[in-house]
């Protein structure tokens, strides 16, 4: 009797500037992923999960054609290369925030340049070549984009006229004299599919409990949990100021004149709340962090 072939999910990681908040997430969602800077295949202990380190600008391109099945990219980079993939869902997450990245044209501070028509005839650098070409056809311009090796920051003005670069704060761009213009798209990572392998009902089904995961973690990033004591005759004024996902957990206690209380609220909203709790009559009130909000 033959050993039923070992079924494999090969999923590519972006590596570079989302790699350490990508890794994280994975970790938050159940798969702990170790790393070698030599190496672009990374270990992790579900043995039906094979995983790749591959910049993000290459991970759809991969993904289209099948070297993988799945994988977690920008929505920017999809759209770059004009990828035929399934997406399964958006991941809103990024490098050091929860806002999506941007991808802006950027001039000197000193420059002339107001608005994309001010570009006509310009010379323009930036990483994402095709999308920048069709945003300004859109507009009616007609400027030379090449296609810059990085550092773009520092290639205005001396040489080119603009850039069109990724920003989540803008720091980078005002440490470097530079001012937007104007945002071209905002982009999250995204969980994508090889569509033959979405059809393939194992694989889809482990892509899907792979996206409710990551999802779960995600939401749990900006919750937390809250138990506490009250007395039963005060439950109904605690309640009417517990903001919760669902109604709360009321549970009895030892002491039939008292209950715990347990719920999942924002974290930005405890240092407000707790003092109020704390008014309406609870006691031994714990905060506590969360790993994942499955809804």
């Amino acid at each position: 009797m033959t050993d039923k072939k070992k079924q494999v999910l090969r999923l590519g990681l972006p590596k570079g500037s989302l790699q350490d908040s990508t890794l994280a997430l994975m970790a938050k969602a159940g798969w702990k992923v170790a790393t070698s800077s030599r190496s672009y295949i990374p270990r992790t202990e579900d043995a039906e999960l094979e995983l790749r380190l591959i910049r993000a600008q290459e991970i759809s391109r991969y993904v289209e054609h099948g070297f993988l099945d799945a994988g977690i990219t920008g929505a920017d980079w999809i759209a770059e290369n004009n990828s035929d993939v399934h997406t399964v869902c958006e991941i809103a997450y990024n490098k050091q925030t929860t806002s999506p990245a941007r991808w802006v044209l950027a001039v000197p501070n000193d420059s002339p340049v107001k608005s994309a028509k001010d570009l006509q005839g310009k010379r323009i650098a930036t990483e994402l070549v095709a999308l920048t070409k069709r945003w300004l056809a859109d507009k009616g311009v007609t400027a030379e984009v090449e296609f810059s090796w990085g550092a773009t920051e520092v290639k205005a003005p001396e040489l080119v006229d603009a850039i069109v670069e990724l920003t989540e704060t803008g720091s980078s761009l005002r440490a470097n004299n530079l001012r937007i213009v104007d945002t071209l798209v905002s982009s999250y990572p995204k969980l994508i599919a090889n569509n033959q392998s979405w059809k393939n009902d194992w694989k889809r089904k482990k892509i899907e409990t792979l996206a409710l995961m990551l999802r779960g973690a995600l939401a749990a990033e900006e919750k937390v949990g809250l138990k506490m004591n009250i007395p039963r005759a005060k439950l109904d004024v605690l309640l009417k100021s517990l903001p919760s996902l669902r109604n709360p957990t009321v549970s009895p206690l030892a002491q039939p004149e008292w209950v715990a209380v347990e719920t999942i609220v924002d974290e930005k909203v405890v240092h407000e709340i707790i003092p109020q709790l704390k008014e309406a009559g609870a006691e031994g009130i714990i905060e506590y962090p969360l790993n994942k909000v499955i809804y």
